[in-house]
């Protein structure tokens, strides 16, 4: 069958590029310490920044939920989905940043893919004129990057941390609504944008600034409230948007910001209105994610953290290849070549530890890397080890490149 064959030819292409997706099965709960493929792992690969995903508190707490609500929500929040968890969840969120945003309240989502094509496309459907334009960093993450596609508005890229550019952009526009999108933690270099920065041009220019915070919430800040408590900011401009399946441990996302907007999404975001609600156990048990992350034990999560990131800041000394020092849980290392990467993934793997090699389209070609990303579950001997086996593997001059895993890889 042609169509099939012309599947296998682009299949067989990506093969020849290194650039074939596979996945590997876990048998354990999300952590350091994991089965994978029936072997032990040490794994360096997962977004669960704090240690929450298989926290008893939370684990209880979710159990609780089931019993509570039971284990699916039947319906779309507008219709008959919208449960008392979910509606307590996004009281507490609203509470949670309402230092940083004016008249705050919050809206849950499934996922944060979903949250951010809702907050693009309607933000630029309220342009009664159809004229809307989107200004988006050049290094977002795909769903930001969709979501301004899905918007049918006019989109401009701004250079990576660009202020000075983003201002001009700004200016020689004559759009009513214009939409600037950023991620505040960038998810394959670790660095920050520089938010207060782009808020002072976005409040010149009568510009939203969209700030997606999927890495940052519940590790930025002395709280935990994320890259606005950690730059300091609040106005009315900021529409913020915090992914729940990272540092809290559980799964869905939220927007959060004037009461208005909120609002409007309600009225008119597509991703929200269409699509069956969460079950409710999940935001039961993310209530106690969000007591974790804001209470002793989030501080204390996130100054271990600190000191794991500090341990392996120092620690690594590469000649050949480059680590991207991040002051985030994410610390790249980047080897170049795409069978490179693969092959330094998989010796890793043969150690026993599971380390990402992350490649075109998620990153520019020409910089495969390992994507290191650090838990606070992590311990100081695991980031021994780790520091370790890339030195011993960077000192190799030839790598062959057998099959090896990756994670879920941003698009371009």
């Amino acid at each position: 069958m042609e169509l099939l064959d012309q599947l296998e030819r682009q299949l067989q292409a990506l093969d020849q590029h290194s650039l074939r997706r596979r996945r590997r099965v876990a048998d354990t709960p999300c952590a350091p310490r994991v089965q994978v493929d029936g072997r032990a792992m040490l794994a360096f690969c997962s977004n669960d920044y704090l240690g929450l995903a298989a926290h008893p508190r939370v684990i209880e707490a979710l159990r609780e939920g089931a019993a509570l609500y039971g284990v699916g929500s039947g319906a779309s929040h507008l219709i008959s989905g919208h449960s008392r968890a979910h509606a307590q969840l996004e009281q507490a969120l609203a509470g949670f940043v309402a230092p940083h945003l004016e008249s705050a309240r919050a809206l849950y989502f499934c996922t944060g893919y979903m949250a951010n094509l809702a907050v693009l496309t309607a933000l630029a459907a309220a342009d009664s004129q159809g004229e809307a334009e989107i200004f988006s960093e050049a290094l977002n993450h795909a769903s930001l990057i969709d979501g301004a596609k899905l918007a049918r508005a006019t989109v401009k890229v701004y250079p990576h941390r660009d202020a000075a550019a983003l201002d001009a952009l700004l200016a020689a526009s004559s759009a009513v609504t214009k939409i600037v999108v950023t991620d505040s933690v960038f998810s394959m270099d670790g660095d920050l944008a520089p938010l207060p920065e782009l808020l002072a041009v976005c409040e010149r220019h009568g510009a939203w600034l969209v700030v997606d915070d999927a890495h940052g919430f519940g590790m930025l800040g002395a709280h935990g409230r994320g890259a606005l408590e950690h730059f300091n900011l609040r106005s009315s401009h900021l529409v913020y948007v915090g992914t729940l399946g990272k540092a809290a441990g559980v799964g869905g996302a939220f927007v959060a910001a004037h009461a208005s907007v909120i609002e409007w999404l309600v009225q008119r975001a597509r991703p929200y209105i269409y699509t069956t609600a969460a079950a409710p156990a999940l935001a039961h048990a993310l209530l106690t994610s969000l007591d974790l992350i804001g209470g002793a034990e989030g501080a204390a999560r996130r100054a271990h953290m600190q000191a794991l990131i500090a341990q392996l800041r120092s620690g690594l000394r590469l000649r050949r290849w480059q680590h991207i020092a991040s002051s985030t849980a994410i610390q790249p290392i980047v080897i170049g070549d795409n069978s490179q990467a693969l092959a330094a993934a998989a010796a890793l793997y043969q150690q026993g530890l599971w380390v990402p090699a992350i490649r075109p389209p998620t990153v520019p070609a020409g910089t495969a890397r390992l994507r290191i990303t650090l838990s606070a579950a992590h311990t100081s001997d695991d980031v021994a080890q780790l520091i370790d086996a890339v030195h011993a593997l960077e000192a190799l001059h030839t790598l062959s490149a057998p099959d090896a895993p990756n994670s879920t890889e941003r698009a371009a």
